[in-house]
């Protein structure tokens, strides 16, 4: 594992204490729009000499995925749903949460993603029934020859496996995956039971991206002990390299009901270390951040450090048909000043 000097250095390299007091993307507000009520999990990314962002949309049925471009990180439009929701009976007939498209694994690099065979390579999941997460997800792969639309396959993953263990029995969720020497790894968070749950992350592996096989450690990420920020949840994998260290950021959720991202460190992709440094924190009451600020995506620009993440507040408000609960919307902090900090 690293020393406590190689752990300060590197956290020292991923600090953001400048957050933007704006989001960088919100809801629509629009009724029977597929974003409508929520925009969640940002994927950041370069191509073709500009920055997209991945999203996933709610509307009050389920998740589908829409692409947002920007030229400075900080002002984005959105473009269009790239993954909809499939045919009646379909695994996808109610969602279709694209997540991770395979990127360079370079934290400082420059944020490209990859092609495998001709085609960009993607995770996504699915729930089972209409409603906000309602059922235990599958985990597949898709695929797409012009990021605007993608072809998913069959589920490569599924709480109900024979080979599946007991802290993923309740359901999965996000992923990631990456490439390295030779193999894939897809990366995933899941959790326990249907109610009242624990999450955790494990990994499974391929050669061939047909045949998965979990690994026997999972969870290779487990929650902290009961009063820690980290008891109840460790989601979300995102997972970068920097020279020979492999950086897992993740979010945490802890019993006094925050939400908050901080990094683990591995040296081999399977045994990890949790840094216990909150890298974002929740912010005070009237925040664009007041609940929860989790679930990461970061880059790197001209030198700074970007920590995409999705901010969660209270909201109250009545939009047309429309009865909130809660602003749930992307947000970004900063190695440096980029805006409004606080």
């Amino acid at each position: 594992m690293l020393s406590d000097e190689e752990s300060m250095s590197m956290l020292e390299k991923i600090r953001t204490p400048f957050k933007w007091q704006r989001l960088v993307l919100e809801p629509s507000y629009t009724p029977s729009a597929f974003d409508s009520l929520a925009v969640d999990a940002p994927f950041v990314f370069s191509h073709d000499g500009r920055y997209y962002m991945t999203f996933i949309g709610y509307d009050g049925i389920g998740y589908r995925t829409g692409l947002a471009v920007s030229d400075d990180l900080l002002e984005w439009t959105k473009e269009r749903v790239i993954v909809d929701r499939g045919p009646k009976g379909s695994f996808n007939e109610f969602n279709g949460a694209l997540t991770w498209i395979l990127r360079e694994n370079e934290l400082f690099g420059s944020g490209q993603i990859r092609k495998v065979r001709g085609r960009f390579l993607g995770t996504y999941h699915a729930y089972p029934r209409a409603g906000y997460e309602e059922g235990p997800a599958v985990i597949g792969l898709c695929r797409s020859g012009n990021l605007r639309s993608w072809e998913l396959e069959e589920p490569a993953l599924c709480a109900s496996d024979s080979n599946a263990s007991e802290w993923e029995r309740g359901g999965l969720y996000k992923s990631c995956i990456l490439q390295h020497r030779g193999r894939y790894y897809l990366f995933y968070n899941a959790k326990d039971t249907p109610e009242n749950w624990v999450e955790q992350i494990g990994v499974a592996t391929s050669s061939d991206l047909q045949h998965w096989t979990r690994y026997a450690g999972n969870p290779i990420i487990s929650v902290g002990s009961p009063g820690r920020f980290d008891d109840r949840f460790c989601s979300d994998p995102y997972v970068v390299r920097h020279g020979e260290v492999w950086l897992m950021f993740f979010y945490t959720l802890s019993s006094d009901g925050k939400a908050r991202d901080t990094v683990a460190f591995s040296r081999d992709l399977l045994h990890w270390e949790k840094s216990n440094e909150i890298l974002i924190e929740p912010g005070p009451p009237g925040s664009i951040d007041a609940r929860y600020a989790h679930k990461p995506s970061v880059f790197v620009k001209g030198g700074t450090f970007y920590h995409f993440y999705c901010a969660v507040s209270p909201d109250e408000r009545k939009i047309g048909d429309l009865d909130l609960s809660e602003c749930r919307g992307i947000a970004v902090a900063a190695s440096r000043p980029v805006g409004p900090s606080t």
